[in-house]
């Protein structure tokens, strides 16, 4: 039969070599743990900003081709108009003197 030795004497002397051991691997593990997170935030914010860069250039398609379907049929867009002035009203807004109140 072997002989049998106490978990105390074993906690003993493990407890020394563990954390001789495990703070420079758990330091290890959390730096590359944040170091992940950085990169992992700036591929977002990249992607984001391409998403941003792909809507931006189908809205100016989008504003090119309607700009140059009212032009080739002679149809307005409805697109302001210099100095701000509006196909409906002919004026810009806020001009004219206002009301007053009654009390």
């Amino acid at each position: 039969m072997p002989p049998v030795v106490p978990s105390f004497l074993i906690g003993l002397i493990a407890a020394p070599l563990v954390k001789k051991l495990g703070k420079p691997v758990l330091r290890g593990i959390v730096r590359t743990s944040v170091g992940l997170g950085i990169e992992v935030k700036r591929a977002v914010q990249e992607a984001g900003e391409q998403i941003q860069d792909l809507a931006a250039e189908a809205t100016a398609e989008l504003i090119a081709a309607r700009m140059t379907h009212g032009t080739e049929h002679g149809t307005d867009t409805g697109a302001p108009r210099a100095g701000g002035e509006t196909k409906a009203t002919g004026k810009s807004r806020g001009a004219g003197p206002v009301p007053a109140k009654a009390h």
